[in-house]
C-alpha cells in the first residue's frame, strides 16, 4: 500500500520521500514500485521514459529524518495502534511545524492516533484503497479536532491526482469498510448458521445481486485475518451486532487459514486444482403453470418463451405442468390460488411460492401437500438468478426437482433454507438499511455514500440509488420480515426509510 501510493503522487508530478523500517522491506518497496510501473509499460499505458521519471521523483531511505521539509507525511504501517502511535511520535519530532500529517487507516479511529501527537490538528485520515494506482476513491477523515484548512489541503491534492476524495467524519470503518464489512460478516454467519452453502452464496450475490465478486471470494482476497481486525475495529467502537466477528471468521485466523495469502480460507487456494464449473441442467425445457397476475407472472411469462418452455395458465392446463408457479401480487391470494391449483396439479408436480408474508411453510401447509412445495425467489425478475427455498416439510426429491425445472429454464439455481429474504435480499437489504442510517445520521451525503461503494468496493450501483431502483417500500418490508424472524434491532428498518415509505418519496 505505500509504495501504492508512493506512485501515485509521483504519477501526479509531486517529489516523494518513501521511508521504510529497514534496507530489505526498502528494496522489497523498490521492487513493488518498479513491477507496478513496469506492468504499466507493458500494457502500453506509461512510456519507459514515463516510468524513469516516475521513479525518479521518490527517493528512498530508512532515515525519518529525511521527512524533514516535506508538506504531507502519509502513514501506512499495519493496522496496530501502537505501532501508529510510534510512528506518528517520530513524524512529530522530525516533521515541519506546518506539515501535515496523515494516516491511511482502514478501520481505527484517526483521533486516537492525533491525541498522541503534539499537532492534533495537523493530523488526518486520508484512506487508499487497494491498488492505490487504480482504486478512484480516497476517504479524507477529519477529527473534531482537526482544523479545516488541513483538511481542505488533502482533499484537494487527492483531486489533482485524478482521485475522488469523500470528507467524513471519525467513526470506525468510515463509509466504505463500516458498510462492506457489516455484509461480509452477515454472510459469514449465513454459512455458519447453516441457511446455505459458501458456493450458492457466493453465486447468489453475484448473479442475483450483480456484485463483482461473492462474500467468501471478496474475504479470502482482503485476508480473513485483516477482515477480523477490521470487524474488532468496528465493533469495539459501535458495539453493533453486524459487526460482531463471526465465529467461524475468529476460528479460520486463529488456525492460521487467512485466505488467498496462505493458500486457504473460505476456499483452499492449489494451483494444481482445476476449479469446477458449475454445469447447466440438461433436459427438455418444462411444462410449467402460472396461477396469478401482475408484473411477475408477465416475468414467468418472458422467462418461459426465451427458454422455448409450454406455459399454461388455466385450471385445465395444470394437470399437465411440471413446475406451478404462485405468482400473485399478495400472500393471501397467493394462498388461495396455489391451494386450488394442488387440487388440479399432477402428483409429482412441483409446487412453487413466491408471494409469502412470512416463512414459506404457511404457504405450503395452505396446499395440502408440503412435500412438493418450495419457495421461489427471483431477486431480479428480468435477471437470470433463481432462489429455491426448502422448507422442514419439502421433500429432498421435490428440492431437487425444482432445481432441476428451474435450470431448464436457463436460470442460475441457488438453494438455501426457509428465512426470510433468501440469500440475495437478506444479504442485500440489512446493508442498505446501514447506508440509510449513515445518511439519516448526517455522517455523510448521498453521493459520498454512492462513491464510496462504487469507486472503493467496486459496486456497480451505490447503496442510495439502489434503495431507489429497488424500491423504499420493498427494503421495508424485507427488513420488516427479517427483524420479525431475528429480533435483531439492527435489522429494523431505520426511520429514515420508513419516513420516506410514508411521504412516497424517494431518498434522492
Amino acid at each position: 500500500m505505500g509504495a501504492g501510493i508512493a506512485e501515485v503522487l509521483a504519477r501526479g508530478g509531486l517529489a516523494v520521500v518513501g521511508i521504510e523500517v529497514n534496507q530489505d522491506a526498502l528494496e522489497r518497496g523498490r521492487g513493488h514500485l518498479e513491477n507496478s510501473t513496469g506492468r504499466a509499460v507493458k500494457r502500453g499505458r506509461l512510456t519507459e521514459d514515463a516510468q524513469r521519471e516516475i521513479l525518479g521523483r521518490v527517493a528512498l531511505s530508512t532515515d525519518f529524518a529525511d521527512l524533514g521539509d516535506c508538506d504531507l507525511v502519509i502513514e501506512a504501517v499495519p493496522e496496530r495502534l501502537d505501532l501508529k502511535r510510534k510512528v506518528f511520535a517520530e513524524l512529530d519530532r522530525v516533521c515541519r511545524d506546518d506539515a501535515v500529517l496523515a494516516t491511511n487507516t482502514s478501520s481505527l479511529p484517526v483521533t486516537d492516533i492525533a491525541v498522541s501527537t503534539g499537532r492534533p490538528t495537523k493530523i488526518v485520515g486520508v484512506h487508499f484503497f487497494n491498488p492505490a494506482p487504480v482504486m478512484k476513491l480516497v476517504e479524507v477523515i477529519a477529527t473534531v479536532l482537526t482544523e479545516p484548512d488541513a483538511v481542505t489541503r488533502v482533499a484537494d491534492l487527492v483531486r489533482s491526482l485524478g482521485k475522488t476524495p469523500v470528507t467524513i467524519g471519525d467513526r470506525a470503518g468510515f463509509v466504505a469498510n463500516r458498510l462492506l464489512f457489516g455484509y461480509l460478516n452477515q454472510a459469514a454467519s449465513m454459512l455458519e448458521s447453516g441457511h446455505a452453502t459458501r458456493d450458492d452464496i457466493d453465486t447468489a450475490m453475484k448473479t442475483g445481486a450483480g456484485l463483482p465478486m461473492g462474500p467468501f471470494t471478496l474475504m479470502d482476497l482482503i485476508g480473513l485475518d485483516t477482515c477480523l481486525e477490521v470487524l474488532d475495529a468496528i465493533y469495539a467502537e459501535s458495539r453493533d451486532r453486524r459487526h460482531a466477528a463471526s465465529p467461524l471468521l475468529r476460528e479460520l485466523v486463529t488456525a492460521g487459514l487467512l485466505g488467498r495469502k496462505s493458500g486457504r480460507g473460505f476456499y483452499t487456494y492449489d494451483k494444481s486444482a482445476a476449479e469446477s464449473a458449475a454445469e447447466a441442467a440438461a433436459g427438455p425445457a418444462p411444462v410449467v403453470g402460472v396461477v396469478g397476475v401482475g408484473p411477475l407472472a408477465d416475468a414467468i411469462a418472458a422467462l418461459c418463451d426465451r427458454a422455448g418452455a409450454e406455459l399454461r395458465d388455466s385450471a385445465a392446463g395444470l394437470a399437465g405442468c411440471e413446475l406451478i408457479i404462485e405468482a400473485a401480487e399478495d400472500a393471501e391470494a397467493g394462498r388461495a390460488l396455489l391451494s386450488a391449483a394442488a387440487q388440479a396439479a399432477a402428483p409429482d408436480a412441483v409446487l412453487a411460492v413466491t408471494s409469502a408474508d412470512g416463512p414459506v411453510i404457511g404457504q405450503a401447509m395452505a396446499t395440502g401437500r408440503p412435500a412438493g412445495t418450495v419457495g421461489l425467489h427471483l431477486p431480479d425478475p428480468a435477471g437470470t438468478l433463481a432462489e429455491v427455498a426448502a422448507t422442514v416439510a419439502t421433500a429432498p426429491e421435490a428440492a431437487d426437482r425444482a432445481a432441476d425445472l428451474l435450470g431448464r429454464l436457463g436460470l442460475t439455481v441457488v438453494r438455501c433454507r426457509d428465512r426470510a429474504g433468501f440469500i440475495v435480499d437478506a444479504l442485500r437489504f440489512p446493508y442498505l438499511n446501514d447506508a440509510a442510517a449513515m445518511l439519516g445520521a448526517g455522517y455523510a451525503d448521498a453521493d459520498s455514500i454512492d462513491a464510496a461503494m462504487t469507486l472503493g468496493c467496486g459496486y456497480p450501483t451505490g447503496p442510495i440509488a439502489d434503495l431507489d431502483r429497488l424500491g423504499l417500500d420493498r427494503a421495508v418490508t424485507v427488513l420488516n420480515a427479517l427483524h420479525t424472524e431475528t429480533r435483531d434491532p439492527a435489522l429494523a428498518p431505520v426511520p429514515l426509510l420508513t419516513e420516506h415509505v410514508t411521504a412516497a418519496r424517494p431518498l434522492r
